[in-house]
This record gives structure tokens, C-alpha cells and sequence, in this order.
């Protein structure tokens, strides 16, 4: 045990430290405080000592410097159990201290706002703050670092049943804390700079898009149930120097509690509602789409991509890209669903989803996440860009003697956003507001092609076809021909590009290339 007998406050979220600083007096710590900080507890009659008062050393530079100082580091960093340390100590009269209550200046909220001005952002990189955390954990054996607000309580209710002295495992979880607290915020004033970076004077090539190093800092918003299987465990995390966007800031409005599974379903099925402007539907089934739809309202969206495979569909997740209204409420109610996602649900639509209990509601913020894609391989992790093409039809290249007529245009452009979301190889038919086959994560194009059309429970009469790449031999293109398709989107790219341009013009078809492929593996 460890008893407190001096600690020191500066703080930039004054979150209950009032109450917090309040107990501490009351328990006979001495105080020691920095200038904003040491205001604060005055206003509430809480004595502190000003730190250039126990230093004997001003702050200087406009407060830029006035925690480095032996006094401090001396007092955190010094050795309770070693001699020397303690002879040294009484030589120089510095004092121990015992805890630590430091949180950092605001750097991810200024650099976040609209408009902050690069030099506003600079001053809000905390030094003596981490400096004093980094000391303190250090020597958690003698010293108690806070960092967290949210961690008051549970100290002060330990420090009162324990006389004024906190315990080692307290003071170990605090140190963990405290270094995973300086690690992020390190991270967060990295990935500011590798922003900027690439576009500063001296970056040569757009891989330094790319940074040398890239701080990967996330923080766990809850646990889940278990991981993609039972016996695995699990847990999600978000990126701290982001902002709410995306489902892993999605408010949970009701039902049970989300599964690994079901997290990653509903980010497969967000970002494809929100390639569409129309009212749009997605249909999910183990990060495939089964279904996916635009038309005129919401309602009637859902309707067509649910019942473009309504069997995968039972226990599927569902992605609407307008607020949920009762009407389209009614209809998802017909069909088990474990998730729905919208921007907002309307409170009539709300009431009607709620009736079924297990039913997950989720509310996500209708920013998508730009961030680079981390996936994690054997001993590293691959990082790259999100893929965000979008492509427009003054970008397609007509090959073919055929061109496709206005509607064929207007259906290929709309499975060219579905097949960027199917897993590869990936083939999709659709008419212009509606998928009606889907190829997805076969071994061969020609594979994906067949698969598509035989688990379609729609017509293919007047269909398109979409390729996430492009086709390696004419026998892809043949295949669907064979099934009535008379217009087909693909990247171009292949040896046998004019073989497959032939066998196209052969069967009358039109055939436009991207020059863009949208591999999803």
C-alpha cells in the first residue's frame, strides 16, 4: 500500500474535479496545481499550492513550460525504496509525490473543428502533461497517475476504505491506463502531421500518402458476446483520431446485444446504401449482399431488395439510406431481421421495430469514414486507401459496335456500385433500380457468372451484368449471353481483352470498360 500524501492536479477536462479534488483535501493531501487548474479549485474553495510556488520557478513562454522542473520530475520519478534516491532528494529539499491527476490539453477536439487554424492546433500539443503521466508510470510503485475522469470514483471509494493509501494492483491498471493515454494522444498529433505530409514541401511521390509509420490507437467501445465463432472472444474497438462516423459510432436504439458477426454485416451493408442517392436499400447475408435496391420511397426500396433472394434474406441485416418511416417499419417487421441501420428511425417507425425484442437498432451518423483500411495479416497488418471511386458515364469506354441503350447505361452504372461491395471474384445482374443475381467469391469469373445467374429467383429478361474485374477469356461473357444478358460493365485490362470484344459483338451485345477495378477480398 501507498499513502497519498501529496498530489498534482492539472487538468484541461475538468469533468467532477471539483469533487474529486475536494475528497482529496478532506483526506490531508496536499495539493499542487498549475495555473487554469489552480483557478479552478479556488473558485471552489479547494486549497492548492501554484506550482511555481513549490518549483521557485515561474511558468514561462506563455505556460509552455512550467511542470519541467526537477522539483516535479524529481518528486514523481524518485526511487521510495533506494537510498541514494532519498539522500538526493533531501539535499536538493524536493518533496515526493504520491499521485498524479493529469489530462492532456484538448489537441483531437481543436484539430477537429472546422476551420481550426494550423497554428492554434500546434499549441494544443501537450509537453509537461505527458512528461508528468510518463514519470509517474514509470514509478507506479510509489506513484498513483489518473488520467481519466471517469475513474474518480471507483479511486476515491478505495482510497477512503484503505486510509488514505491505494493499492499496487490500482496503481499498476492506473500506470497501463496512463501509457496507453499518452501512446494515443502521440498517435493522434502523428496522424494529424502524415495528413499533411504528403501534399508538404519535400514529398516526392504519392506513396508518401502513405506514412512511414502509422500509429494504429483504438479504444474499446464494449465487448461482444464472443468473436466470429463461440470460443473466440471479442470485442469492438474504434479509432481514436476519428470522429463519430461509421458503425462502430452507431447509437444502439434497441434489441440485444450485437455480435462480431453482426458488426461486420452492418458495415458491409452501410457502405453500400450510401453509394446510392435515391432512396436505397441494402440486404446483407455474411457480408454479401443478397439484396440490394433504389426507388421512389423507402418502402418500396426495401420491398425490392428484399425480394430479389427472400430466403437469404430470413436473418439478414438490412441498411436503409433515408430515416426509417412506419411504412418501411411494416415491412421489415415481415421478415426476421437481426439488424437494421438507418441515419434515423421516425418514432411511429420506431415503436412498430420494437415490438420484436431481439430485433438490433442502430442510428449511424450519416459520415462515412474515410480512414485507411488496416487488415491484419500473419506477423503485420496490410494498410491502404478506402476504396471511393465513383465512377460517372462521361468515364466508360463503349467497345463494343452495340452502344448501350439510356436504360442499359443507367443499369450498369447502378450494378457497377453493387459488385464493388460482393466479394471477389464477383459478378452481378441488375436492372436499373434492382439487383437480381449476384456471383459472389468464386474461385473463377466464369464460376461467378453461372452461380449468379442459377441463384437468381428473378428474371434476367432485360438484365445487365457488372464484373469487379475483368474477364480473363470470351467463356464469362458467352456464359451470360447464354442467359439473356445484352449489356455488360467491366474494367478492360485483360490480354484477351479483343478476343472477349469479338465473342461480345458475335452475340450483339454492348460492352463498356471502367479502366477501374473494384477487387474486394
Amino acid at each position: 500500500m501507498v499513502r497519498i500524501h501529496r498530489a498534482l492536479i492539472s487538468v484541461s477536462d475538468k469533468t467532477g474535479l471539483a469533487e474529486f479534488a475536494r475528497a482529496l483535501h478532506a483526506l490531508d493531501v496536499e495539493l499542487i496545481s498549475t495555473g487554469g487548474t489552480a483557478l479552478f479549485l479556488r473558485e471552489y474553495n479547494i486549497p492548492a499550492v501554484d506550482v511555481s510556488d513549490y518549483t521557485g520557478f515561474p511558468e514561462i513562454l506563455d505556460g509552455r513550460v512550467k511542470t519541467l522542473h526537477p522539483a516535479v520530475h524529481g518528486g514523481l520519478l524518485a526511487r521510495r525504496d533506494k537510498p541514494s534516491h532519498q539522500n538526493q532528494m533531501k539535499e536538493r529539499n524536493i518533496r515526493p509525490i504520491d499521485m498524479v491527476v493529469v489530462n492532456l490539453y484538448p489537441f483531437r477536439e481543436t484539430a477537429a473543428r472546422p476551420g481550426a487554424a494550423y497554428s492554434d492546433v500546434i499549441e494544443q500539443i501537450d509537453i509537461g502533461g505527458p512528461g508528468m503521466i510518463r514519470s509517474g508510470a514509470k514509478n507506479h510503485a510509489a506513484v498513483a497517475v489518473v488520467t481519466d475522469p471517469a475513474d474518480y470514483g471507483w479511486i476515491l471509494e478505495e482510497f477512503k476504505a484503505r486510509d488514505g493509501a491505494l493499492s499496487a494492483s490500482t496503481r499498476f491498471i492506473l500506470a497501463q491506463k496512463a501509457f496507453a493515454s499518452t501512446a494515443s494522444y502521440d498517435a493522434a498529433i502523428a496522424s494529424y502531421f502524415a495528413e499533411r505530409a504528403w501534399s508538404a514541401e519535400g514529398a516526392r511521390k504519392e506513396s508518401d500518402r502513405l506514412p512511414e509509420m502509422e500509429p494504429l490507437i483504438l479504444k474499446k467501445c464494449r465487448d461482444l458476446r464472443y468473436g466470429e465463432n463461440p470460443h473466440q472472444r471479442g470485442a469492438l474497438y474504434r479509432r481514436i483520431d476519428e470522429g463519430a462516423a461509421g458503425v462502430a459510432a452507431a447509437q444502439v436504439l434497441h434489441g440485444k446485444e450485437l455480435s462480431y458477426n453482426n458488426l461486420l454485416d452492418s458495415d458491409g451493408a452501410w457502405n453500400l446504401v450510401l453509394e446510392f442517392d435515391k432512396p436505397a436499400a441494402a440486404v446483407i447475408k455474411h457480408t454479401n449482399p443478397c439484396g440490394v435496391a433504389q426507388a421512389d420511397t423507402l418502402e418500396a426500396a426495401y420491398i425490392l431488395a428484399r425480394d430479389c433472394d427472400p430466403v437469404s434474406a430470413f436473418g439478414s441485416v438490412v441498411a436503409l439510406n433515408r430515416p426509417v418511416d412506419s411504412e418501411t417499419a411494416e415491412e421489415i417487421n415481415k421478415t426476421f431481421v437481426e439488424v437494421v441501420l438507418a441515419p434515423e428511425f421516425k418514432a411511429d417507425a420506431l415503436e412498430i421495430l420494437q415490438q420484436k425484442k431481439n430485433i438490433r437498432l442502430l442510428k449511424v451518423p450519416p459520415e462515412a469514414s474515410l480512414s485507411a483500411q488496416h487488415r491484419q495479416i500473419s506477423g503485420g497488418y496490410l494498410v491502404q486507401d478506402k476504396d471511393t471511386y465513383f465512377i460517372r458515364p462521361e468515364d466508360l469506354k463503349i467497345v463494343t459496335r452495340r452502344k448501350p441503350t439510356p436504360g442499359e447505361m443507367e443499369a450498369l452504372l447502378f450494378g457497377w456500385r453493387v459488385v464493388k461491395h460482393v466479394k471477389s471474384n464477383a459478378v452481378v445482374f441488375t436492372n436499373a433500380s434492382r439487383m437480381l443475381g449476384i456471383g459472389a467469391g468464386q474461385t473463377s469469373r466464369v464460376d461467378a457468372v453461372k452461380w449468379g445467374a442459377l441463384k437468381a429467383t428473378l428474371s434476367l429478361k432485360d438484365a445487365v451484368m457488372a464484373s469487379d474485374a475483368f474477364f480473363p477469356f470470351a467463356d464469362g461473357l458467352l456464359a451470360a449471353a447464354e442467359y439473356g444478358i445484352r449489356a455488360v460493365i467491366q474494367p478492360g485490362g485483360s490480354m484477351r481483352d479483343a478476343e472477349v470484344i469479338d465473342a461480345a459483338d458475335e452475340k450483339d451485345m454492348a460492352m463498356v470498360f471502367t479502366g477501374i477495378r473494384h477487387f474486394k477480398h
